[in-house]
């Protein structure tokens, strides 16, 4: 037998073969693995030409190798693939809440504009050209963000369910979302709204929001078992789910399902927080416990009035007859009462932010942050950066401070944080006018700025400057404590007065010094300021001559001179006839 007749060596078993079939067409055949049968699972690659089935089964090797050969049996469309995932996978595992946006990302836009092609056919260009014409066609580029999530999370449970090697969605750039900057509420505008609130019904439910940032399914889920008014607590344990309803007519009415008149909720009304985060303890303020004690009241007084009507869940906030409030209508009555305060307009949500940036304004370490509103540790820096806004008052005293620390103009900083401390956040600060002896504490530095300025050209000769103190230091050192620091200008007058002294019997005592004279006043110096028109006394002195004393002042310079002159009439009395006055016992 010739060399060139001898039989070719058989290739080992599991071995990848080449060759040129009847179709005139090359073919290879790889061994990838084994079946669930337990038979060899071989791949087949068809070319024109040699080199080129050749580069396929070498490709196929390397997948094979690296182990991310795509799993044999079913061939996936886009469309078969989303409807198993978000019906048979996703749905059994996800909240309602979510599922109901994976429904609407699935449905309504990922099957009808991609839903024929074939999974691993798929590329990140028909992605990235499908979030272009959804945005071009008037979709917001939320929207075309929230179908990139979905769809890569979709793709991520084919690829570990090895029915497809790479997920297109990594690699598709998503849609450009810019996020707008939240501006929350200020001090003065929650102010408004709490006092609006007032006028509504289920008022603690704002305050709540304003003040301690709870989100809208977690205050409508709120029972009155989470209360704790001994304690002063309130206890986030669950959230409120926005009702799906189903006809209950038989679909015969002819509305949608939220309309229908025996409509069905279908959801059940709460779920528990998902996480250990999101069940917590929040420190009530003693003004809002008061505020839901009230309400508790007011809600026994409608129980009483729907009588057999109430439904009984225990429920903090609830509709006339007891049950949850739907977050729809809650929605609204924010938005009426956003008109009613005269406060601009605002999502819900805003009011959370609102609270966390209140949080940041006084100071609360990030770690009693991230408890108050319900962050996990690992994305609660990126929580806080979403949340807690620098607004002008944090960036002025921030500015006031470096002013201080790198020109030396603002020492009482350094003295009153002591030493080794970190910087006193902003609003720890207290702005104090110190007015000869007096000090006087402000939050604001532009109300202390402007009662010196008008104090130095009131009295030129007297001590006029400006303190800062940590607020700490203050409540410690400081006179009245807390409760002094000035939220608001206080309010100057010019102040009138008039004196007088008359000699036993009744004649008037000649003096050097003016009878009458007005003086520039503070409300807060309470020695010489008076928001009367007038005010008079007379009292008889115990020494030495036991002369009778007429006083008088008041803002009004006429009814300070009409009370002149009727104290001068009773003072003249009074030295005639000191028994008459009780100040002799021979009367």
């Amino acid at each position: 037998m010739t060399r060139a007749s001898a039989p070719k060596p058989r290739q080992p078993n599991g071995a990848s073969t080449i060759y040129l079939g009847k179709d005139g067409r090359w073919h290879g055949r790889v061994t990838v693995g084994v079946k669930d049968d337990g038979t060899p699972d071989r791949r087949h690659v068809g070319r024109k030409t040699r080199a080129e089935v050749t580069k396929a089964v070498r490709e196929l090797e390397r997948q094979r190798d690296k182990g991310t050969v795509r799993k044999a049996g079913q061939s996936w469309t886009l469309e078969t693939w989303l409807t198993h995932w978000v019906e048979n996978i996703a749905a059994a595992h996800v909240s309602e809440n979510t599922i109901d946006g994976y429904r609407v990302a699935v449905n309504h836009h990922l099957i009808p504009g991609l839903g024929a092609h074939l999974l691993e056919k798929l590329q990140p260009e028909h992605l990235e050209r499908f979030y272009k014409k959804m945005q071009d066609s008037g979709s917001a580029a939320g929207t075309a963000h929230q179908v990139h999530r979905t769809v890569r999370t979709a793709l991520n449970e084919a690829v570990r369910r090895a029915h497809l090697t790479v997920n297109p969605a990594t690699i598709a750039k998503a849609p450009r979302l810019e996020e707008e900057e939240v501006e929350p509420y200020s001090v003065e505008e929650v102010q408004h709204l709490l006092a609006e609130a007032a006028e509504h019904r289920n008022t603690a439910r704002w305050v709540i929001a304003l003040a301690l940032g709870l989100r809208q399914g977690e205050v409508l889920g709120m029972q009155w078992d989470d209360v704790d008014f001994d304690l002063g607590v309130i206890r986030v344990r669950r959230g409120r789910l926005r009702p799906r309803y189903k006809h209950g007519c038989g679909d015969r009415c002819g509305r949608k399902p939220g309309y229908c008149p025996q409509k069905i909720n279908t959801r059940r009304e709460t779920k528990n927080a998902k996480s250990r985060a999101g069940q917590r303890p929040i420190g009530a303020p003693d003004e809002l416990l008061q505020l839901l004690r009230q309400h508790k009241e007011e809600q026994a007084r409608e129980r009483s009035l729907a009588r057999d009507l109430w439904t009984d869940k225990g429920y903090v906030f609830t509709s006339p007859t007891g049950e949850p409030l739907n977050p729809n209508t809650d929605y609204h009555k924010w938005k009426e009462l956003l008109k009613a305060a005269g406060v601009r307009d605002a999502r819900l949500h805003d009011a959370r932010h609102t609270a966390a940036t209140v949080l940041l304004i006084l100071g609360v370490s990030d770690a009693v942050v991230d408890s108050i509103m319900g962050w996990e540790p690992g994305k609660s820096a990126r929580m806080r950066r979403r949340y807690q806004h620098l607004t002008s008052r944090v960036l002025k005293d921030t500015a006031d401070k470096v002013g201080g620390l790198l020109w030396g103009t603002d020492q009482t900083v350094k003295i009153a944080s002591g030493a080794g401390q970190s910087p006193v956040p902003a609003e720890l600060v207290v702005h104090v006018a110190r007015l000869g002896e007096r000090r006087v504490p402000f939050l604001h530095r532009e109300h202390a700025d402007e009662v010196l300025a008008q104090w130095s050209e009131d009295w030129p000769d007297h001590t006029a400057e400006l303190e800062r103190w940590d607020r700490r230091r203050w409540e410690r050192d400081g006179s009245g404590g807390l409760r002094a620091i000035r939220d608001q200008m206080p309010v100057r007058a010019v102040v009138f007065h008039a004196r007088a002294v008359f000699l036993p019997g009744g004649a008037r005592e000649t003096s050097d010094l003016p009878e009458t004279w007005s003086v520039p006043a503070w409300e807060f110096e309470v020695d010489s300021y008076t928001a009367r028109p007038s005010a008079w006394r007379t009292t008889r002195r115990s020494t030495p001559g036991q002369e009778v004393e007429a006083q008088v002042r008041g803002t009004s310079k006429e009814a300070v001179e009409a009370a002149f002159a009727e104290a001068c009439a009773q003072a003249v009395d009074r030295a005639r006839h000191p028994g008459k006055y009780g100040d002799v016992d021979d009367w």
